[in-house]
């Protein structure tokens, strides 16, 4: 039987919701448009939940977060506030790039590149540290004896 969602996870998926559907104009556009930067083994999501934020684009295979910042963030409070998150976020395993709305309306293409070469240098980190950290697959059994030996 499935668990009953918790009053905080309807509350989270409710708030995605509501801010999915009052995008800001950059956030659309740079969504719109997201989809022609070639990433395979990737899936960027709106407004995903992490912890008590909500990050703007998150793609979790990579651990990358990116955020569409408007005037306001320039403010000192808001600055101290995009700190606190940033570290946040970090400390839960995520990069964070940001970019202001006016660079996603009038620089599109240099945004895309931008993201590109992060998720392309992303994905090169990982595939390093699984090389060197190998992390064995789930079993719901152990290894019979001599399973796994060269024979």
């Amino acid at each position: 039987m499935a668990k009953k969602p918790s009053k905080l996870d309807r509350f989270k998926v409710s708030n995605s919701r509501r801010l999915r559907a009052g995008s800001t104009d950059a956030e659309t556009k740079l969504w719109k448009h997201l989809w022609r930067i070639p990433i395979e083994g990737t899936h960027f999501r709106r407004q995903v939940s992490i912890g008590r934020y909500f990050a703007d684009l998150a793609c979790h295979q990579i651990g990358l977060i990116v955020e569409l910042d408007g005037r306001q963030h320039a403010e000192d409070a808001a600055g101290r506030y995009d700190a606190q998150r940033t570290a946040f976020l970090e400390s839960e395993g995520y990069h964070v790039i940001r970019f202001w709305n006016a660079e996603v309306t009038d620089e599109i293409e240099a945004v895309l590149d931008t993201i590109f070469a992060i998720v392309q240098q992303r994905q090169i980190l990982l595939a390093e540290a699984d090389h060197f950290h190998p992390t064995p697959a789930r079993r719901a059994d152990p290894l019979s004896q001599g399973e796994g030996e060269e024979p």
